[in-house]
């Protein structure tokens, strides 16, 4: 055990947040007890592994020993447990508003199994609507007035910032932790459950080094409801800053300019910075999407409209129907014309195909008549249950899915298909076109190989 002053902890809720949390808090040295209604996902866990695709997670998961357990109970996980951590999801309601009808649940669970006399703090890491935590603290109180049990009961919002495939890394090497609260004792605790990481005393994992000078992370406490605005402001801003350079992007390619050497001038402005400069398809996942929808319900609901937001969402639904029209001009007729697609996820790293640019460019081309094959190194299983009854031909490799197509778009940028030999492909398409939705190839390359390359804002 690498922390001298570990604490018992349960996580309710194995996904992306509660999991990558879980793993992380065991190898820190604290006990954890991960806790999840899904019978077969918490036996998964029991044998070491994810129900995820993470980079490293798995190996973390089967480290982890004793540390690290799974159940199926919550009262099994609040036993002795100091911080009970409500990781659980938080979809989008028909207008766009986060539903907190699952935290709700959990808190009401918590509340059941806590006995007289404990002391527990309670944790919302779930990406929650303003106010979200006061009514956790709420719900709690009065199921316990109808209890008659008086328990002792800290409340405390502690959003995550975690980048799927990036999420080991992000946590064990935080740009920050922000606790929202108004308790002392809910702060004690927190900084104590999180101090091997704000001093960054523990012993880094295998394939995750400590980055080469690495600033400790800043403690951020503050209320609970900024708390809850600081996650919904970053995505909000980390989104509106992606759909601004491909809106650059567009402007670019009418004027002759190159969009990857306009981003490069623009980051190297250290009040701009080269992060989230990339033009291409534009955002998907389980966070910008939800969290911009439902920073704008919020908003709704105080009568406060916020355009740059709205403009933010409306350039990224334009730049997936532009790679479609890319195509269209490229190719003059797509009806009967076979479109290879190659990347399903919505980024590389995960298997996560939620909001993915590639799987919406799928449906607009199926629209279109066009025959459709498709290829993913990770998300394909995940691309398949995702559209069960589409007419794709799933490919198993990405040379199978350019075996004679009219054209192949780039829609996620892994590694993999930056490395392919193009110019052997080019040979085995019918027509070698190439529309790179992430400018992850290098057009002089592609162009010398036969093809013709178009990309975004280039």
């Amino acid at each position: 055990m690498q922390n001298s002053s570990a604490l018992q902890v349960a996580i309710v809720g194995t996904g992306y947040v509660g999991l990558t949390t879980g793993v992380a808090l065991a190898h820190l040295g604290h006990t954890v007890v991960g806790v999840d209604q899904d019978p077969g996902k918490v036996q998964m866990l029991r044998e070491g592994r994810s129900p995820i695709h993470e980079v490293h997670l798995e190996d973390l998961l089967r480290a982890s020993g004793e540390q690290l357990r799974f159940t199926t109970h919550l009262s099994e996980g609040l036993q002795g447990a100091d911080v009970a951590i409500i990781a659980v999801g938080t979809p989008p309601k028909p207008n766009g508003e986060a539903d907190t009808r699952y935290v709700e649940a959990v808190a009401r669970e918590i509340a059941q199994h806590l006995t007289e006399g404990q002391r527990l703090v309670v944790v919302v890491k779930s990406t929650v609507p303003i106010g979200s935590n006061q009514r956790v603290a709420s719900v709690i109180a009065r199921v316990l007035r109808e209890r008659q049990v008086q328990a002792h009961v800290s409340f405390a919002s502690n959003p995550e910032f975690l980048r799927e495939g990036m999420a080991l890394y992000d946590t064990f090497y935080p740009d920050r932790i922000v606790v929202g609260t108004a308790d002392d004792h809910a702060t004690t605790v927190l900084r104590q459950l999180y101090r091997p990481l704000l001093e960054q005393t523990f012993t880094p994992p295998p394939g995750l080094p400590r980055p080469s000078a690495f600033p400790l992370p800043p403690l951020v406490t503050t209320d609970t409801t900024s708390a809850e605005m600081i996650k919904y402001a970053a995505n909000a801003f980390l989104a509106t800053k992606i759909s601004f350079i491909n809106e650059i992007a567009g402007l670019c390619e009418r004027v002759g300019a190159d969009v990857t050497e306009v981003a490069r001038g623009m980051g190297l402005d250290t009040r701009i910075g080269s992060r989230f400069l990339q033009a291409g398809l534009g955002w998907g996942g389980s966070c910008f999407p939800k969290d911009t929808q439902a920073l704008q319900a919020v908003a709704a609901e105080y009568g406060y409209t916020m355009p740059i937001i709205q403009a933010a969402r409306d350039v990224n639904a334009r730049q997936r129907k532009l790679m479609v029209e890319k195509l269209q001009r490229t190719l003059k007729v797509l009806r009967g014309r076979t479109v290879a697609v190659l990347g399903l996820a919505f980024k590389p790293g995960t298997d996560d195909v939620r909001d993915s640019a590639g799987m919406d460019v799928l449906r607009m081309l199926l629209e279109c008549d066009v025959h459709l094959r498709a290829y993913d190194p990770v998300a394909l299983d995940a691309a398949q249950r995702a559209l069960p009854d589409m007419e794709v031909d799933w490919a198993y490799t990405a040379q199978e899915a350019l075996e004679g197509a009219d054209a192949v778009l780039i829609a996620t940028e892994w590694e993999e298909f930056q490395t392919l030999d193009w110019a052997v492909l080019a040979t085995r398409m019918r027509t070698p076109v190439v529309v790179d939705g992430r400018n992850v190839l290098n057009p002089a390359a592609l162009r010398a190989a036969g093809f013709t390359y178009v990309g975004v804002g280039r």
